[in-house]
């Protein structure tokens, strides 16, 4: 049947907005699961990537490593759905969930260490992790099945001190929260926790000789529908670009 000329041109605008539509489907969106310590850096990091991969969007959830980990193994991402990419604050938390992700793609993006936060100024004089066990100082740690816990169950052995905390945090932030609103003298955290706290907190050094060198992997997960952006960008976050905007925020990038 030929169409009249007067109805020819409604009928090919309609056709043009269903092949438009059905042509593209707009960016990938990639879930990625990160460490609450990234919670500065990442965030940077994924504006970065976006602007280089125009066709990809990003979105974060941060969380104790723990937690996350048990996400990965329940199958859910931010928003119960699969995740695509997870980056532990260890990595026996990333070992953890070792048969969910492709072990190829795993690589360490980054390395912190640690130090003592206390309220601005230090006014309980703090000197150092032989400190941390005054009586009657209020000190908070990292759960222990948390990364930073572990990290500093590792500082206060080498230092030979026994420290009985006020309260066992779900994650670093919280520690750092619990010292900036003064329910807590002194806490444990990464150097780049400190540095995001800006004059809210100061930082007691913890010497070399006691302190630990935290690894950060990122891999990819195997139920994530984007598997080839997924490596895309964990191959990425060992690029000097991304190297850069860590570095700003006081990671020590391989």
């Amino acid at each position: 049947m030929r169409l009249p000329a007067a109805v020819l041109p409604a009928v090919l605008a309609v056709v043009t907005v269903v092949t438009g539509c059905g042509g593209s489907s707009g960016p990938t969106t990639l879930t990625v699961l990160a460490a609450s310590s990234l919670t500065d850096a990442f965030p940077e990091l994924g504006r970065a990537y976006q602007a280089s991969h125009k066709n990809v969007r990003i979105r974060f959830s941060f969380a104790g490593s723990q937690e996350l980990a048990t996400r990965v193994k329940d199958g859910g991402g931010a928003a119960d759905a699969p995740a695509d990419v997870i980056a532990t604050a260890d990595a026996p938390t990333m070992d953890t969930v070792a048969k969910y992700v492709d072990r190829s793609s795993r690589r360490v993006i980054a390395y912190n260490s640690l130090t003592i936060a206390v309220a601005p100024g230090n006014p309980r004089r703090i000197r150092g992790p032989a400190d941390l066990s005054r009586p009657r100082l209020r000190v908070v740690l990292a759960a222990a099945n948390v990364p930073a816990g572990r990290y500093s169950g590792q500082v206060l052995a080498k230092a030979g001190v026994t420290v009985r905390p006020a309260s066992e945090e779900i994650d670093v932030r919280s520690v750092l929260t619990r010292v900036r609103t003064g329910e807590a003298d002194a806490g444990i955290v990464y150097i780049t926790d400190l540095r995001s706290a800006g004059r809210a907190a100061s930082s007691v050094p913890i010497p070399a000789a006691h302190n630990v060198r935290a690894s950060y992997p990122a891999a990819v997960i195997d139920d994530g529908d984007h598997k080839e952006a997924s490596t895309a960008f964990v191959t990425w976050l060992g690029s000097a670009a991304a190297k850069a905007v860590l570095g700003e925020h006081g990671f020590i990038t391989p």
